[in-house]
C-alpha cells in the first residue's frame, strides 16, 4: 500500500523542511537500501536519508557521536525476555566504551554506539528473538505503554497487554511497517492503562485509555491530546467517550487516521494532536472519529477508576499468583551496560521465568520469582553492587533524558549531572520521603520534568556575562489520581549555582534537614 497522504509536485515546492521530504520518499523506503548503506557508509550517504528517513527504521544519527548511531527498539508494554536483554548485549558488546543503552521514559530501550555497517545483520538478529526498531522515530506512533505490572498486579482490573500489543501490530503491520501510518503530522503517544494508580502518565498521551465502569460494564474511557513540546505543553482531555476492550483497537485507528488525513502541517510547532482538536473543537473531532469507525461512540463513564496514588514498584511485591513475588530493581537514569543486560538476564532466568519488565520511571522489574528464593535473589551481588531495591530517596526517584552526551538536542548533560547532584544533596541532607527528580536536556521534554515533584529543564543561562549550562526549575507535578502538569518557578538557574537552590528547595517544600556531623 502506498502512503495515504499524497502531494502534487506544485505543493511540495510549498511544505515545510519534513513534509517536503516524507512527501519525496517515504521513510520506510530506506529499508530495502540498508545494504546498501552498509557498503557506502555513513559519509557517503544522501544526507537526507541518513538525518532523517533512518529514523523510520529506529536509527538515529547523532552529530554529537558522528559515525556511532542510536538503535530504538519497540517494546510494547515494556515487555522483554531474558533472549532478547541477551541479544540486546551481545549487539553493543562488540563497540566497548562506546557500546550501552538507555531504558527510555517510555519503556523501551536504546543502544549506542551502534555502527551502521552492523545493521542489516542487527536486523535480521532482531526479527530472529520477536523484536524490531520500525516506525520508532520521526512522525509515527512511540512505543505504546502500559502497566508494568499487568497480569501479576493483584489489584488491577484489566490486564492490557493484549490489547497494547495489537495496537503496534496494527500501527506497524506486525512489525514489518505500515505505510498508512509513516506520514503523521508528528510524533504521537498511546498509553493504555489497565490499573488503579496511572502508571503510564495518561496525561501526557495523545491518546490514553483509562479503566471505567459504564452501566457495570468494565472498559476505557479515552482521553485525547496530551503532549509536550518547545512551545505548548498540555494535559490530556476527555474525548467524552467510552469503548469496551473489543473497541481499543478501533478507536485507536479512527484517531490516527483523522490526525494523519487532518493534522495541521503546515507550522511544526503546531502540529500535534492537540492543536487539530483546537482548531476543530472537541465536538467535531469526536464526530470525525466516529464517522472513521462508523458508528457513534458510548460517552465516557462518570468517573475512571484511577485512584490510587502512584507506585514504583521498587523492591519486593506479591503478585496475585499466590507464593510469587516480582521484584523493581532501580537503574540510575536508565543507563545499561552489555554486563548489566548479562545479569538481568541470569537473574531472570535463576530465579523468575525468563521475562522482564520496564518501566517509565526508567527501572527494571524481574517477575514470577517464587518466594522461597526471594532470599537468594537478594542477595546477589548485582543488586548491591550495582543496582538497588532499596535506593536513596532522591536516586529512588530520579529520571533522566539521554543530554547533552549522546543527543544533539539537548543543551546541557543530564544523566551524569543529575547523578552526581544527587549524591551531593543526599550526602547533606535527610531527606523523609521520596521526591521525584526529573532532568530534561532541552523543552523537547523528553526526560517530562513537567510531571515531577522538581523538574529541570536544560537551558543557557548568563553569569558573569558568559553564557553557561543552566536549567528552568519546574515544580508542582502531581502522578497518579488526580494528574496535573508543574509549572516553571525559575528560569535561568547557572548549573553550577543549583546545588543551594535545590538544597532549600528540599529543606522548605519536602521536609529536609541538614545531616548533623558526627
Amino acid at each position: 500500500m502506498t502512503n495515504v497522504i499524497s502531494t502534487s509536485v506544485q505543493e511540495t515546492a510549498t511544505l515545510n523542511k519534513f513534509e517536503k521530504l516524507k512527501a519525496e520518499k517515504d521513510g520506510l523506503a530506506v529499508k530495502s537500501e540498508l545494504g546498501h548503506f552498509a557498503q557506502v557508509g555513513w559519509e557517503a550517504m544522501d544526507k537526507t536519508d541518513r538525518d532523517h528517513r533512518l529514523k523510520w527504521l529506529g536509527v538515529f544519527f547523532r552529530p554529537v557521536t558522528p559515525g556511532k548511531f542510536m538503535l530504538r527498539l519497540r517494546m510494547p508494554h515494556g515487555l522483554i525476555t531474558s533472549q532478547q536483554l541477551r541479544l540486546l548485549a551481545s549487539i553493543i558488546q562488540r563497540y566497548g566504551d562506546d557500546g550501552s543503552g538507555d531504558i527510555t521514559t517510555r519503556q523501551n530501550i536504546q543502544l549506542r554506539g551502534i555502527r551502521l555497517e552492523d545493521i542489516p545483520d542487527i536486523f535480521e538478529q532482531l526479527e530472529s528473538v520477536g523484536l524490531t526498531s520500525v516506525q520508532s522515530g520521526m512522525d509515527n506512533v512511540r512505543n505504546i505503554t502500559g502497566s508494568p505490572v499487568s497480569g501479576i498486579d493483584a489489584h488491577e482490573l484489566i490486564d492490557t497487554r493484549d490489547l497494547v500489543q495489537q495496537v503496534q501490530d496494527m500501527i506497524t503491520d506486525r512489525g514489518q511497517g505500515n505505510p498508512e501510518f509513516t506520514n503523521l503530522p508528528r510524533k504521537f503517544n498511546i498509553a493504555i492503562e489497565g490499573g488503579r494508580d496511572n502508571s503510564v502518565h495518561a496525561e501526557i498521551n495523545d491518546i490514553a485509555c483509562v479503566p471505567a465502569y459504564r452501566d457495570g460494564v468494565l472498559g476505557f474511557n479515552v482521553l485525547v491530546g496530551g503532549f509536550f513540546s518547545a512551545k505548548r505543553c498540555e494535559a490530556a482531555i476527555p474525548l467524552d467517550a467510552w469503548v469496551s476492550p473489543e473497541d481499543v483497537v478501533a478507536v485507536c485507528r479512527a484517531i490516527l487516521e483523522v490526525y494523519r488525513d487532518h493534522g495541521l502541517r503546515a507550522n511544526r510547532q503546531k502540529s500535534r494532536l492537540m492543536w487539530l482538536i483546537d482548531d476543530w473543537g472537541l465536538e467535531q473531532f469526536r464526530a470525525a472519529v466516529e464517522e472513521r469507525m462508523g458508528r457513534s461512540l458510548a460517552q465516557a463513564a462518570p468517573k475512571d477508576e484511577l485512584d490510587w496514588d502512584k507506585r514504583d514498584h521498587i523492591g519486593v511485591s506479591p503478585q496475585a499468583q499466590a507464593g510469587f513475588s516480582y521484584l523493581g530493581i532501580h537503574i540510575p537514569v536508565g543507563r545499561l551496560y552489555a554486563t548489566d543486560m548479562n545479569e538481568l538476564a541470569r537473574l531472570a532466568e535463576v530465579y523468575g521465568t525468563g521475562e522482564l519488565r520496564l518501566t517509565v520511571e526508567q527501572n527494571v522489574i524481574i517477575p514470577h520469582i517464587p518466594d522461597s528464593r526471594l532470599e537468594a535473589c537478594l542477595a546477589e551481588p548485582l543488586l548491591s553492587d550495582r543496582f538497588s531495591v532499596n535506593p536513596t530517596p532522591l536516586m529512588r526517584s530520579l529520571v533522566s533524558c539521554t543530554g547533552a552526551q549522546f543527543c544533539n538536542f539537548a543543551l546541557i548533560e543530564t544523566k551524569s549531572r543529575a547523578v552526581a547532584l544527587v549524591q551531593e544533596l543526599e550526602a547533606e541532607l535527610e531527606i523523609p520521603k521520596s521526591v521525584r527528580m526529573h532532568w530534561t536536556g532541552c523543552p523537547n521534554s523528553c526526560g517530562q520534568p513537567q510531571v515531577a515533584d522538581i523538574g529541570l529543564m536544560g537551558t543557557k543561562a548568563r553569569k558573569n556575562g558568559k553564557a553557561v549550562d543552566g536549567v528552568d526549575i519546574y515544580m508542582g507535578g502531581k502522578v497518579g489520581k488526580d494528574a496535573h502538569l508543574g509549572t516553571c518557578v525559575m528560569k535561568g538557574i547557572p548549573c553550577e549555582d543549583l546545588k543551594p537552590v535545590l538544597t532549600k528547595i528540599l529543606v522548605d517544600t519536602f521536609g529536609a534537614q541538614p545531616k548533623v556531623s558526627a
